[in-house]
């Protein structure tokens, strides 16, 4: 079972480089990233994809820089469209299979329940857009897939929230952070994990046999969120004072809660951010971490 993996530097990429390359056999495990691979260059891309002739393909890698990328939106739907488009045509042309991760910011905000699969989609903006672009080229490829739509996804390396928000603390005597946009927290282990569950799960399904000709039975779009909500101020209040009690002698800048008005970006951001994931629960047979816990065990990696 020889596994495709994209963008393998990324806070989620570097995850499943760790959680995925067990299932594969010796040898059978294709991880890449810049400079090996410009998923931008579409031949290029169609050349490792059907060289590698992959059962699985994994596409964590995606244009997330929310803020740039509305001033380079033709840059953000080549990565999180274009390039999703030609995983999938040849995926379906491999008969293999794809895990692909989506977001929140597909949609408005405006609902005042989480989120579920069947509501409909309304970007803020254009990395929004671009990625349900991405996952409406994916759908539309013929090739079956999992789309995993999550939330505030951050870790223990790579460029998030978490990290810049305890750098700050140790440098500022306080900080201003949105408390009205609500949503929920997302180990990038914890949707590692998912995606190799998954895909035993799938497998154990298929026994082997063509992932096309069961996709009905589990092809599809996933809300995959940490469980439980917060806001922003809520995660970086929490994630402060976890860190007071493990430097007691540090002196940690004051959290002060603010709006999102008084904190204007160039890209608007969605207040509601909740994913309802009852059918990744029952389709998948997973539940995500409590965004808490999955805190206490990256800041116990710090």
């Amino acid at each position: 079972m020889r596994i495709f993996l994209t963008g393998k530097l990324g806070q989620v990429g570097g995850e499943l480089l760790k959680t995925l390359s067990p299932l594969a056999p010796l040898g059978e495990f294709v991880a890449t990233d810049l400079p090996e691979l410009n998923l931008t260059d579409e031949a290029e891309l169609r050349r490792a994809l059907r060289e590698a002739r992959p059962r699985w393909i994994v596409n964590p890698a995606a244009y997330t820089a929310v803020d740039q990328a509305e001033r380079e939106p033709e840059l953000a739907y080549a990565i999180n469209r274009n390039t999703v488009r030609v995983i999938g045509e040849e995926a379906r042309a491999l008969d293999a299979g794809v895990i692909h991760f989506s977001t929140d910011y597909v949609f408005d905000g405006t609902k005042r329940e989480p989120y579920c699969e069947g509501d409909a989609p309304a970007p803020l903006n254009v990395y929004g857009a671009s990625k349900l672009a991405g996952e409406q080229a994916l759908a539309a490829s013929g090739a079956p897939f999992l789309i995993f739509r999550t939330s505030w996804v951050y870790g223990a390396t790579g460029k998030n929230f978490l990290l810049t928000i305890l750098r700050l603390a140790r440098e500022r005597e306080e900080l201003r952070i949105v408390s009205d946009q609500h949503g929920a927290p997302t180990w990038s282990r914890d949707l590692a994990r998912l995606a190799a569950h998954a895909i035993s799960r799938v497998e154990s399904m298929t026994a082997g046999g063509s992932l096309s000709e069961s996709a009905n039975n589990w092809s599809g779009l996933y809300h995959a969120a940490g469980a439980g909500e917060t806001t922003w101020h809520g995660f970086a209040a929490e994630a402060v004072r976890l860190a007071a009690e493990r430097a007691p002698e540090t002196r940690f800048a004051r959290i002060a809660a603010i709006t999102t008005a008084e904190y204007p970006t160039p890209a608007k951001r969605p207040l509601n951010s909740r994913l309802c994931c009852v059918k990744l629960a029952a389709g998948m047979e997973w539940s995500m971490m409590n965004w808490r816990d999955s805190l206490r065990e990256v800041m116990a990696e710090l």
